[in-house]
């Protein structure tokens, strides 16, 4: 797979390290290779010439911090083992004019988006800010590595925010399904205790219904009764004054 080459990083011109090999790349990859094709390994061409008031040593120094800190990629393309190192060449004013021009219309190629999150626009100020430690560390080894420091400290802080917003995400998501399933049980429970209702209205209605009738029943009872007793008094009363009448008229004949 070929790496990307529209990456802001800049690299040196590509070096051909073996065909077919059967030995293992710098990162452990392990390729097929002929004793006859060994000879084939293209030369490393040599590093540019160290800036004027640095010395040999302390531009190797710079150098290997430098691929250190972003290590030479490599892919397999036809069955030949490529690697590309970060360039070590010293940077101008004009590079720097020019890095900001390319991130602009990498940014405004990828339409990666000025607000919020978003991955791709992460990813290109990522490489813009590879790209400025390079060019620090060429001249400076400590700066670069305090620089490399900071886009750790970024990194682990940008990771943090992320495993915190996942977890939110997840956790609100875990709420509404929550909320979902709670309104779905609730709404059963509206349905039951509606239809409980309705049979304790039915069941009141009937008893009502009975207690009217029961009291329709005692009223024509009581009626009835009432009307009988009456009944009862007036051929009391009159039974008495017949009887009234009859010694009434046995005391008066026997005077």
């Amino acid at each position: 797979m070929i790496p990307p080459t529209d990456s802001l990083l800049k690299y040196d011109t590509p070096i051909l390290i073996a065909k077919n090999t059967h030995v293992k790349s710098p990162k452990g990859r392990s390729l097929k290779m002929s004793p006859h094709q060994q000879s084939e390994f293209s030369p490393v061409p040599p590093p540019p010439k160290p800036k004027s008031g640095m010395t040999e040593s302390t531009y190797r120094q710079n150098e290997e911090i430098l691929n250190a800190m972003l290590p030479p990629r490599e892919w397999m393309e036809e069955n030949q083992l490529w690697m590309q190192y970060v360039s070590t060449a010293p940077c101008t004013r004009s590079d720097v004019m020019n890095l900001e021009e390319q991130l602009d219309l990498k940014l405004q190629h990828k339409q990666a988006r000025e607000t919020g999150l978003c991955p791709t626009r992460r990813e290109i100020y990522s490489q813009c800010f590879d790209e400025l430690i390079r060019q620090v560390t060429i001249n400076c080894g400590e700066r670069g590595l305090l620089l490399l420091r900071v886009r750790n400290e970024i990194q682990l802080t940008l990771a943090a925010y992320q495993t915190l917003y996942e977890s939110s995400v997840a956790f609100g998501i875990r709420k509404a399904l929550q909320a979902e399933q709670d309104k779905v049980n609730v709404e059963k429970q509206i349905v039951d205790l509606e239809s409980e209702a309705k049979e304790l209205r039915k069941q009141l209605n009937e008893q009502k219904a009975k207690c009217d009738a029961i009291e329709k029943r005692e009223n024509e009872k009581r009626q009835l009764e009432e009307k009988k007793h009456v009944e009862e008094i007036q051929f009391l009363k009159a039974a008495n004054q017949e009887l009234k009448n009859q010694l009434e008229m046995i005391i008066t004949f026997k005077k």
